[in-house]
């Protein structure tokens, strides 16, 4: 697809993402790792990386757009990729960051879903239930995931078929860049569950703690006493629902067999239904539902999240410097059990 293509798609993220491209060429290593059919059109998905080319640096991975219908989280890491291709022509620290850290972005993961305003792909598959994991516990009916039909929600695929070529992509990138270093992040932007925004962390198939449970605990704690007025709730997925299939939580058991690496991944969950509340009229619209529609609040939306996901990126490039060791892992390990389970 070419960029006269792209303007005409009905895809102004797609368009916005292009634009990045062209704009921070001298930032960014830019490549396709899949072309998605969606009917007679095809889509690219892009992968963005910029910063230290040495595996010896830590990593953060910014993911969006895998449920299509949530362009929210797409349109957050574009504008933090914009704010971020500005500030390097300018901010001499970031500069001075960008030497010891690795960025690398997938901000549309399900570009022919976002274009035919469905929550799956093109296959009709949910992404997010799509990875070879089985629940040993009972999960939500249908929302866990299903087998029925491709025309019905959270749909999983075939049994024993390979995961769809978006899984596919988002596997190999962070099986390439992220889970071989000895720290890495990353953060998947969802939208359209609850009033607050959540922090998710893994486990969504099992109510038994995360391995690096210590690890997100003291990550919270340094979030918590740098931003003490934050509004985020960080939890397990499991604290609401359990599912088959999800892909971070693959991606978890998958990092396992890397000895001495820590690899966190996270999800922000925006609470869609504040916006709904505020905006009662949304609920007529099914893209309503999971973005805001009224301008200023898409603006508030986008502004806000900055803070957050910058303080990743510091966090990673420090990690030396809060991660628990010993007797103070034990101390997190305990306090987070205590917390949350």
């Amino acid at each position: 697809m070419g960029a006269n293509d792209i303007e005409m798609s009905g895809l102004p993220e797609l368009v916005e993402l292009e634009h990045l491209i062209e704009d921070g060429a001298s930032f960014f290593d830019t490549r396709r790792v899949c072309e998605v059919e969606a009917g007679t059109k095809r889509f690219p998905v892009y992968v963005c990386a910029l910063g230290s080319r040495s595996k010896d640096v830590p990593a953060v991975g910014f993911f969006g757009g895998i449920h299509g219908l949530e362009r929210i989280g797409s349109q957050v890491l574009l504008a933090f990729m914009r704010s971020i291709v500005t500030r390097l022509r300018w901010d001499k620290l970031l500069q001075q960051q960008m030497e010891s850290i690795r960025l690398v972005f997938m901000p549309i993961a399900n570009p022919g879903g976002m274009w035919m305003g469905t929550r799956c792909n093109p296959h009709g598959v949910d992404l997010m239930r799509n990875a070879p994991v089985e629940s040993a516990e009972k999960v939500a009916w249908m929302i866990g995931g299903q087998r029925f039909s491709a025309r019905l929600p959270w749909y999983r695929g075939q049994p024993n078929g390979p995961m769809e070529i978006e899984n596919q992509a988002i596997t190999n990138l962070v099986e390439e860049e992220l889970i071989p270093r000895r720290f890495s992040v990353v953060l998947d932007c969802h939208s359209g569950f609850g009033l607050r925004d959540r922090i998710w962390f893994p486990y969504a198939h099992s109510r038994q703690p995360f391995e690096f449970l210590a690890e997100i605990h003291a990550l919270k704690n340094l979030f918590d006493h740098t931003y003490p007025n934050h509004t985020y709730l960080f939890e397990p997925q499991c604290k609401q629902y359990l599912t088959h299939g999800d892909i971070w939580d693959y991606l978890s058991q998958r990092s396992t067999q890397f000895a001495d690496r820590i690899f966190l991944p996270l999800t922000l969950e925006l609470g869609s239904w504040l916006w709904v509340k505020k905006n009662p009229r949304q609920l007529f619209s099914l893209r309503g539902m999971f973005n805001p529609m009224v301008p200023h609040r898409l603006q508030r939306v986008l502004r806000s999240h900055m803070l957050w996901l910058d303080f990743l990126t510091r966090a990673a490039c420090a990690h030396q410097h809060w991660l628990p060791a010993a007797e103070s892992r034990k101390h997190h390990q305990e306090a987070a059990h205590t917390h949350w389970y």
